[in-house]
Order: C-alpha cells, then sequence, then structure tokens
C-alpha cells in the first residue's frame, strides 16, 4: 500500500508535521512509511548497526547524526543488513557512503549526502528518545510517512 505524502497532507493536514530538511534519497525505492525507532548519535554508527539487526518489518529508523558531514553512518553493508531484516526505510541526518551501490539495492534511503570517510565504533549515542531535528520534534514510536516530496510525521497511524 503507498502513501504519497501529498495525499497525506491533503487528507490530514492538521494531524502532520514536515520535517523541513532537504535530504537526497538513495536505493532503488523512494515511498516508504512505518512506525519511527529513533537514534542519536555522533560519528558513530555502532548503534545504527545494532538497530538494523532487529527486525525492521513496518519501521522506520531515524537516525539524528547531528548533521555532520564529516563522516558516514551507513554505508552499503548496513543498507544490505536493512534490507535482510525489512526496514521500511531509513532516514539519517548525517551522511551515507557507497552511495552508487546502495542506489541499486531495494532500500529507501534519505541522507543529508555522501562521505567516503567511515565512522568511529565508540559504541555511545542515545535510543528511542524524542529528537528535535532542525526545529521538528520527534518521537520513538511516531508514524514516518516519506516520499520524493518529503517527509511527514503523524503522532497516530494515518491509514
Amino acid at each position: 500500500m503507498t502513501y504519497p505524502t501529498a495525499d497525506l497532507w491533503d487528507e490530514f493536514e492538521d494531524e502532520l508535521t514536515v520535517l523541513n530538511v532537504t535530504m537526497n534519497a538513495y536505493g532503488k525505492l523512494d515511498l516508504f512509511h512505518g512506525r519511527c525507532v529513533t537514534l542519536k548519535v555522533y560519528e558513530d554508527n555502532t548503534l545504527v548497526k545494532k538497530e538494523l539487526q532487529q527486525n525492521g518489518k513496518g519501521k522506520v529508523l531515524v537516525v539524528d547524526g547531528g548533521s555532520s558531514r564529516r563522516c558516514a553512518l551507513m554505508g552499503d553493508n548496513l543498507a544490505q543488513i536493512a534490507i535482510d531484516n525489512e526496514w521500511s526505510g531509513v532516514i539519517i541526518y548525517g551522511c551515507i557512503r557507497d552511495s552508487s551501490q546502495i542506489n541499486e539495492m531495494p532500500i529507501a534511503v534519505k541522507a543529508l549526502g555522501t562521505c567516503p570517510a567511515k565512522s568511529r565504533k565508540r559504541n555511545e549515542g542515545i535510543q528511542y528518545q524524542e529528537l528535535i531535528i532542525e526545529g521538528t520534534r520527534i518521537n520513538n514510536g511516531a508514524y514516518i510517512y516519506a516520499d520524493s516530496d518529503g517527509i511527514l510525521i503523524a503522532d497516530t497511524k494515518l491509514r
């Protein structure tokens, strides 16, 4: 089932918030939705990998990487893990790498950009807490709806 963001906005405007960040799309899939799982990390993707190794069916991983462009929080190996564990999509307020490979994979990823450098592995970060990205609040467990027009957040499932 598909949920174009423009149609959702027209029907549920009062129940939605727009994530006002311009993100680039990666992967073969564009439109995705699901229950939000939040992570806050900074130049360390240890928790990203741990979360993507969990069952992601019906879920979207939202990673607040502090908008760092100094390293990537996800590459093709983590993208494959996300595919294998059925994540609906991944949103990274930071960078990815291996974008050419990810663009050939059946996954939906949104990120600020790319960086060839890998992240450090310090096992630091915060899981399942409210994120504030560019002034937009994103609660763990909220619902994410995303496509080429943007990213919408709802407190409850809309459809």
